[in-house]
């Protein structure tokens, strides 16, 4: 396995954005840009071993320097939502950018989505990939720390897709890392609706106004939330106001990866597992994807994708029962999530 790059395009007063292409030997192509840290194009085979993709995005850089919905991009400081954008840590109140409403959302205006990364290929005997690093600076959109990060994206030959995260700052701060890939097991063909999802969680996170957490931790027993037994997602979807938009409590160590979720779509025979060290999941349902015109001039409309977001929960930082979110001097932030990717074929 080898990585190739390539010039992605510029970007203005800033230099040029690459893009990385990584292939397996079972014909699985992934690639990455320094932009936004970006996932642009995932390749994989259906069961008839077509390789079709299964991520939404933009052909050309442009599409990712354009106002877009964080498709495929690491988002942070904090990924989700911070209410009223501020948090009060060590006696001091934060007040981060407000954009999402009076709220915060996904880092703020001008997150790690929304910046060059600096990349170096890699290629050994367990797979290849590229590294990324960023340093935010003391104060960036409102959050304490000079925060050094480091994501690094593997493609093996087990069919897996490897995100690991790490992170180092000189002050307290709080962090909360996800990749926001948009997924579409049949290449966008149709909403996702007849898309097969298990999520291993029997509780979510009750979110009311502006989808910000009460604080209760609920069951989803008997709900159109329950996906702990596999069925489409278009079987309940219109049960639920707009769509799925919520966090799945996860039962992990936060050390090693855990089963979260496994989708299946039908049609191509494709599936794919999301395998997480995080305590939590997002399953979002494209609910608010409108108005974009994507990869191969297909038209990005509500529900054509879905979000498998491993994260802590949204609001940690004022919601002290939650898992925290503080990451303080001398301690390195660590994660991992894995997509691992098979076809019905596969099957015994």
């Amino acid at each position: 396995m080898k990585v190739l790059r390539e010039i992605f395009g510029p970007i203005p007063g800033i230099g040029d954005a690459s893009l990385y292409t990584i292939t397996n030997s079972n014909g699985i192509t992934l690639k990455v840009s320094d932009y936004g840290c970006t996932i642009q194009s995932l390749l994989v085979p259906d069961k008839n071993g077509k390789p079709g993709d299964v991520v939404l995005g933009f052909d050309k850089l442009e599409g990712y320097l354009q106002d877009h919905p964080y498709i495929g991009t690491i988002v942070g400081r904090y990924a989700n939502r911070i209410s009223n954008a501020r948090f009060m840590l060590d006696g001091t109140e934060y007040r981060l950018v407000q954009n999402h409403g009076k709220n915060h959302l996904h880092g703020g205006a001008v997150g790690f989505d929304k910046v060059l990364w600096q990349a170096s290929e890699f290629a050994d005997k367990k797979g290849a990939g590229v590294s990324l690093e960023y340093v935010s600076h003391d104060m960036e959109e409102g959050y304490p720390g000079f925060l050094r990060v480091s994501v690094t994206y593997t493609l093996d030959d087990e069919n897996q897709v490897c995100i690991d995260y790490q992170a180092t700052t000189d002050k307290p701060t709080h962090l909360n890392l996800t990749n926001h890939s948009y997924f579409n097991l049949n290449e966008a063909a149709e909403e996702v609706y007849d898309h097969e999802l298990m999520i291993a969680s029997s509780r979510y996170v009750v979110t009311g106004r502006d989808l910000i957490p009460t604080g209760e931790i609920r069951s989803v027993e008997g709900s159109p939330l329950d996906f702990r037994i596999p069925k489409p997602i278009g079987k309940d979807i219109h049960e639920v106001e707009g769509g799925f938009d919520l966090c799945y409590v996860l039962e992990g160590d936060g050390k090693t990866t855990v089963l979260a979720a496994r989708v299946v779509d039908p049609e191509s025979g494709r599936c794919m597992e999301t395998l997480t060290t995080e305590p939590g999941i997002q399953f979002y349902s494209s609910n608010f994807l409108a108005g974009i015109t994507g990869k191969g001039g297909i038209p990005y409309r509500k529900h054509l994708a879905l979000c498998l977001e491993a994260q802590h929960f949204p609001d940690t930082p004022n919601q002290p029962d939650f898992p925290s979110t503080l990451l303080h001097p001398g301690e390195t932030y660590n994660q991992r999530t894995i997509y691992k990717f098979s076809n019905t074929q596969d099957s015994p």
